[in-house]
């Protein structure tokens, strides 16, 4: 057999193997309805399934009644030594979140950090601490982490990548990793630092058959994110997606970006609440909470909230009419706290999506609600780490 011929083979069993891993993850199968699944044949599935029970990947789980013939022995994954991690540092806190292979949660530890703004060592310091919880949790598991990521709701960039401004935070530019690092050795050396891209893929995942989605979300800020065909549009310089960041009022306020009238300036969590007469609760209780609370005042009927609100809903709608026409998505999709809002929102944009002539040949986009919460960006990562491991299930089994 030539090398190149012996590279073909050991790629084809590599993406066997990894197909398998893929449909186990949706739950345990028979090898029978591997088989079936794959195109497989059942000595194929068998020889396979051998290898990842012998690297630790798949076990039996049980044996079931078929109805007719004999019983099946369900396959499961297994994988007990690993776990793929992230954790999230937002407004409020620092978010440790650990997964098994089957998507279970084995971890979840969060720690409130007061949001000291323009100070990142402060915030950094319970980040560490958090993360550090994390990892000993895990070690008591007899786990170890694998693709480790962190989520700044903000937007990053640059090589490496650092945050290049975190209004929530009164941040410019941090490099949240490098500190992280050296407050907590155990940091994995190959972590990702990113921004709202997991959440994007992971409501898109909920959307089967939608080629362009467009992600919107405020919670701790403004973000989002678009995937064409799966893959997120980045930009040069991975900017694309600071949606919090456009510059739509062109003589308001500077931002800490460095540009004037940026879309969270008038449309900011921050500005909403400040309007609504919140600002003190967010300061005393968090972000996350004086949100919740100005959401249950306008479904309430609460006058002042209510035009607090739409007030920024105007700058919402343009700043979807851009992006509409922009990017064209197929689907928009919003996020944090504008998914309980998403109904309010699409009336306030409806007029501005409409172009005339050519409605019937380019339709208005609808503008959903985002599924995942305030969860949507780990969930995200913990989904891209897993689906990256299962890509090479060879050197999963080797960690």
């Amino acid at each position: 057999m030539s090398s190149a011929a012996g590279r073909d083979s050991a790629d084809v069993r590599i993406h066997n193997l990894a197909l398998l891993m893929r449909l186990l993850v949706d739950g345990p199968s028979a090898r029978s309805e591997l088989a079936a699944a794959t195109g497989l044949s059942r000595g194929t599935v068998t020889a396979l399934v051998d290898v990842l029970s012998s690297a630790g990947l798949v076990r039996e789980s049980a044996v079931v009644g078929s109805g007719s013939g004999r019983p099946k022995t369900m396959l499961a994954l297994a994988a007990d030594g690993i776990a793929f991690a992230a954790m999230q540092l937002d407004a409020d806190q620092a978010v440790f979140l650990a997964h098994d292979l089957a998507g279970e949660e084995l971890v979840r530890i969060a720690e409130r950090h007061g949001r000291p703004m323009g100070d990142p060592d402060a915030v950094l310091d319970v980040a560490a601490h958090t993360l550090g919880a994390g990892l000993d949790a895990l070690a008591r598991l007899g786990r170890i982490p694998v693709g480790f990521t962190v989520v700044m709701l903000a937007p990053v960039g640059g090589e490496p990548r650092i945050v290049l401004a975190d209004t929530d935070l009164g941040w410019g530019q941090v490099d949240v990793l490098g500190m992280l690092g050296a407050r907590e050795p155990r940091l994995p050396a190959d972590t990702i630092l990113t921004s709202d891209e997991p959440a994007a893929l992971a409501e898109a995942q909920r959307l089967p058959g939608e080629r362009f989605v467009l992600y919107l979300k405020s919670n701790s800020g403004i973000g989002g994110a678009y995937l064409a065909d799966g893959a997120f549009v980045a930009g040069a310089h991975g900017l694309a997606g600071a949606i919090g960041h456009l510059p739509v009022d062109h003589d308001g306020l500077p931002c800490a970006c460095g540009q004037r009238g940026c879309f969270v300036t008038v449309a900011g969590p921050d500005v909403v609440l400040a309007a609504a007469g919140l600002a003190e609760l967010r300061d005393r209780d968090g972000l996350t909470a004086a949100l919740a609370e100005l959401v249950e005042r306008m479904q309430a009927g609460d006058a002042v909230a209510t035009a607090a609100f739409d007030a920024a809903a105007v700058w919402i709608a343009r700043t979807i009419a851009l992006l509409r026409m922009a990017l064209d998505p197929s689907v928009i999709v919003l996020g944090g706290y504008w998914a309980e809002l998403a109904p309010r929102i699409a009336a306030a944009a409806a007029s501005r999506l409409r172009i005339g002539a050519a409605e019937q040949l380019a339709p208005a986009p609808p503008i959903v609600a985002g599924r995942l919460g305030a969860d949507a960006a780990l969930l995200g990562a913990l989904h891209q780490a897993r689906d990256a491991a299962i890509a090479d299930p060879l050197g999963l089994a080797s960690r």
